[in-house]
């Protein structure tokens, strides 16, 4: 066997060490050249690709990683109602009130607000239910919660943040913790009262109490969708 093979073969197996990374129809495609390895498939959840991708980088040998791993989607939606659907989400967030909103189509540019004296730029684009944005934001907690209104929409299959950050700043523990205490408190389903959140290297914990299972799993959903983190402890507890 290769070289190129073991690693491969390493790869596979770090990933079926990892019970989170189920692959909905075919099992995931890897390949492997020059210290580049190819992830590419479907699982059916954001925390099985975020993981995957984790535990492929772990591999000895492994020096970049072509992410084409894809989720499945929650609803069956084409990519200009993905596209309609990110966009009003931009629109509606108050902390990008102040940023131009573009749309990309086939190579054509729509501009659907641009406020005057506007501090940012958010350009989005769909294709087979992929969201790329792209653009420059005033901080990174501009860029995560835009990167989590794209997931939140139930057709995404996948969402590339390329948002740029102006002026350059120094992302932490901390900014991520702000971060996710945010998107919480967003969500409409999720009661964040109670709950506690601590990040270290890029893992995040979740600690308190909410008033059903339901809500237990998509705060821990809303975690993996903020851009920068890499694995979710949930020990929140549901009160009786």
């Amino acid at each position: 066997m290769s070289q190129e093979q073991d690693i491969v073969a390493a790869v596979r197996a770090a990933l079926h060490s990892e019970p989170r990374v189920r692959a909905t129809k075919e099992p995931l495609q890897l390949a492997f050249a020059n210290g580049d390895l190819t992830l590419e498939g479907e699982v059916d959840h954001i925390a099985g690709k975020k993981l995957a991708l984790e535990a492929a980088a772990r591999v000895p040998g492994v020096r970049f990683i072509v992410d084409r791993l894809r989720v499945y989607p929650a609803a069956a939606m084409g990519d200009d109602e993905i596209r309609d659907k990110v966009r009003d989400a931009l629109l509606e967030e108050v902390t990008l009130a102040d940023c131009t909103i573009r749309i990309w189509d086939k190579g054509q540019c729509e501009v659907v607000r641009e406020p005057a004296g506007a501090t940012g730029i958010v350009d989005i684009g769909v294709a087979d239910g992929v969201v790329t944005l792209d653009g420059d934001v005033a901080g990174p907690g501009r860029k995560r919660m835009a990167g989590v209104l794209a997931w939140w929409v139930p057709g995404s299959r996948d969402v590339v943040n390329g948002i740029g950050v102006t002026p350059p700043e120094q992302d932490s523990e901390a900014a991520v913790t702000d971060a996710v205490l945010q998107v919480l408190e967003r969500d409409p389903f999720v009661n964040s009262e109670s709950i506690r959140v601590r990040t270290r290297r890029a893992v995040v914990t979740l600690d308190g109490t909410v008033p059903r299972e339901a809500e237990r799993k998509l705060a821990e959903d809303d975690v993996w969708y903020v851009f920068g983190v890499d694995n979710v402890i949930n020990n929140l507890s549901v009160r009786s």
